[in-house]
């Protein structure tokens, strides 16, 4: 079987390793790289949490970190959500894989111009690495073969009234990735809100009784703590843990179980009130081409037990 080759930019962050997760155990994947950048913490804190994940997971991948703050903003990330390790009130091993001596643009750069195939760039965090990459070197552009996203919102946001966090952090970024003619697959939070794992189900998990499936269960229960402070229009908020970046990724390994409609989508960088909105033309009133799949339907059973059974199948190679 030909493996899919992928580079994950990311900003761990408690779903960032979640996704992971499920892309170390996927037997569908080929991991080329992983890049860092600040959100869901500081870079200092998400590159370090990726590397102990990481090295706790036993992989040997290249991580490079990026830039340290949005292109045009005041850098604000979500302690309040992740924590102030960004990895809840879990405790890693010290990691044993150091930082690369490549920057994230550098790294990107050589491992997409030297693939002989098309990478597929799975993106989780703000998009400042990846709009600083299509800037300093737009050769890359036709190397990718789409980037799958987990970023925006089509109706209502989680940090302002219409704008999700990951563009909200770095909308000027995002904006530059969007116009990019490169070909975009959108978790936004209209499919994340419905990829969820419940409280109850959480009990499975715990059950395994081991060391990983305690710090997933964990996690959980952090993030829905926090998560449910501010809850949104969806039934259930309090007991469903919404494993947002997940996404990104099972949409790669297992697109069936995913659906979505194409959409001409452009990111606001300059309103007053809706800076980072990422607005759908449904109606196609601007008559502009279409440039993003914006996903909206999860088969969520489906999605809970791979997120599941990747626990299980790393449980198993990791001996616990």
């Amino acid at each position: 079987m030909n493996k899919i080759p992928v580079i994950i930019d990311c900003d761990p962050g408690i779903d960032d390793v979640m996704a992971l997760l499920l892309a170390f155990s996927s037997d569908e994947l080929d991991i080329k790289l992983i890049t860092t950048e600040p959100g869901n913490q500081t870079q200092d804190k998400t590159i370090y949490n990726a590397r102990a994940f990481t090295s706790y997971m036993k992989q040997d991948i290249e991580i490079a970190r990026g830039l340290n703050e949005p292109f045009f903003r005041r850098l604000e990330v979500a302690a309040d959500v992740h924590g102030e390790s960004g990895l809840g009130d879990i405790t890693l091993p010290e990691p044993t894989i150091q930082e690369s001596s490549r920057t994230a643009i550098d790294a990107m750069k050589d491992v997409l111009m030297n693939s002989p195939e098309p990478i597929v760039l799975i993106a989780t965090g703000p998009l400042t690495n990846v709009g600083a990459l299509f800037l300093a070197h737009p050769e890359v552009k036709e190397k990718i073969s789409y980037i799958s996203y987990m970023g925006g919102a089509a109706v209502g946001g989680n940090t302002t009234p219409t704008t999700e966090f990951n563009v909200f952090v770095d909308p000027h970024a995002a904006d530059i990735v969007f116009r990019s003619g490169v070909p975009i697959v959108m978790s936004g939070l209209d499919l994340t809100h419905k990829s969820y794992v419940t409280v109850d189900e959480i009990a499975e998990i715990e059950e395994l009784g081991t060391e990983l499936a305690q710090h997933m269960s964990s996690l959980m229960k952090f993030y829905i703590h926090n998560t449910k402070q501010t809850p949104f229009h969806e039934e259930n908020f309090e007991t469903n843990i919404r494993i947002h970046d997940l996404c990104a990724v099972s949409y790669v390994i297992t697109p069936e179980l995913f659906k979505g409609d194409d959409y001409h989508v452009e990111v606001e960088t300059e309103g007053r009130l809706t800076a980072g909105t990422t607005v759908v033309d449904y109606m196609e009133r601007t008559g502009l081409p279409k440039n993003v799949k914006v996903l909206h339907t999860v088969d969520r059973d489906a999605f809970r037990n791979q997120f599941f059974n990747a626990i299980k199948k790393m449980d198993r190679q990791l001996g616990q």
